[in-house]
C-alpha cells in the first residue's frame, strides 16, 4: 500500500501486540500487522471498514469466554 500512513489501533494493547491502521487513502482503508510490517496487508472499502466499526463498538463480536479453558 503506497503511500499509507500505518497508525496504531487505539484498541491494542500495550504489549506488543497490535494492528495498524491506514486511512489516508483515497477508497481505502488499509489494516496489518505491527509484528509484520512488510507482510501482507488487508484492505477495505471505506463503508465496509465503517460497518465493522461500528459493530465492534456495538459489542456484535465481543469475545467469549471458553469453558474448556476457564
Amino acid at each position: 500500500m503506497t503511500g499509507a500512513a500505518w497508525r496504531k489501533s487505539s484498541r491494542s494493547n500495550n504489549g506488543g501486540e497490535y494492528v495498524e491502521v491506514a486511512d489516508n487513502l483515497p477508497g481505502v482503508i488499509g489494516l496489518r500487522d505491527s509484528k509484520d510490517p512488510a507482510g501482507p496487508t488487508l484492505a477495505f472499502d471505506p463503508s465496509a471498514w465503517a460497518t465493522f466499526v461500528a459493530g465492534v463498538k456495538a459489542g456484535h463480536w465481543a469475545a467469549e469466554t471458553n469453558p474448556a479453558t476457564s
